[in-house]
């Protein structure tokens, strides 16, 4: 997993205070490291998942995704707000931790493992603590990989 976690693909200090904020940043992480993706269509297709219902996950934890066309496989973002951000999440509280799931548009029932990955390594304590801790993109790079 350490292929997949590059620091690119980390944003460690998010300064949004909106959901719409964090989609856009997310929409922009992934545009500037996947060559041909589109950063308006990301955005429109995350805003579409998050009308069905939200994707925040609770205790700090959201896992906005996609399908998207021109995608060849899975691919991952990490984002961390320290301050957190509303993010419509069940049990009310602010978000921190943001993992950003794309999708291949044919293939939208392969991120359905990631999910459940994403969600059981978020869901420790101890790795919410962790992330939270860490100082520095590396950091948070070395923690992602133990995924």
């Amino acid at each position: 997993m350490s292929g997949v976690w590059n620091e690119a693909r980390i944003h460690a200090g998010l300064s949004c205070s909106s959901k719409g904020e964090v989609l856009q940043e997310l929409a922009e992480l992934a545009a500037k490291s996947i060559a041909g993706i589109d950063e308006q269509q990301v955005l429109q297709l995350l805003w579409e998942r998050e009308k069905i219902a939200s994707t925040a996950k609770g205790n700090g934890v959201a896992i906005p995704h996609a399908s998207v066309s021109g995608l060849s496989q899975i691919e991952l973002f990490f984002a961390r707000s320290v301050p957190g951000v509303g993010f419509e999440a069940l049990d009310g509280r602010p978000i921190h931790f943001f993992f950003l799931l794309l999708a291949p548009e044919n293939a939208s029932e392969s991120y359905l493992p990631w999910l459940g990955r994403i969600t059981q390594f978020a869901g420790l304590p101890v790795i919410r603590t962790r992330l939270m801790q860490a100082s520095t993109v590396k950091d948070l790079q070395e923690i992602l990989v133990e995924m």
